[in-house]
């Protein structure tokens, strides 16, 4: 079954950065889409970055265009998410996701992990 565990969540103040992974098995990883999304409490899933499985496109959600980057190791079956001049309003639980494609007959999200950005 497919399967996706984020870590590298925490506090950190303003300004700070830190690297988000996501660990996927049990779909063909390289030939996947990946995304993360974002939750804060009293606010909508809202979308952070995809990456696409071939070309390696990147997409960016208006709030973190500049600061956040999304990358990928096929070889390790991991998507990443580098963050950086991290704000307040990034508090949010982060999930992993992997979208619906000939393989996966809908989207598969992770547990989430908590960064909070507070001084």
């Amino acid at each position: 079954q497919v399967h996706l565990v984020e870590s590298g969540g925490g506090l950190v103040q303003p300004g700070g950065s830190l690297r988000l992974s996501c660990a996927a098995s049990g779909f063909s990883f390289s030939r996947n889409a990946m995304s993360w999304h974002r939750q804060a409490p009293g606010k909508e899933r809202e979308l952070v970055a995809g990456i696409g499985s071939i070309t390696g496109s990147t997409v960016y959600g208006d709030s973190v265009k500049g600061r956040f980057t999304i990358s990928r190791d096929n070889a390790k079956n991991t998507v990443y998410l580098q963050m950086n001049s991290l704000k307040p309003e990034d508090t949010a639980v982060y999930y992993c996701n992997a979208l619906r494609s000939a393989e996966l007959r809908y989207d598969y999200w992770g547990q989430g992990t908590q960064v909070t950005v507070s001084s």
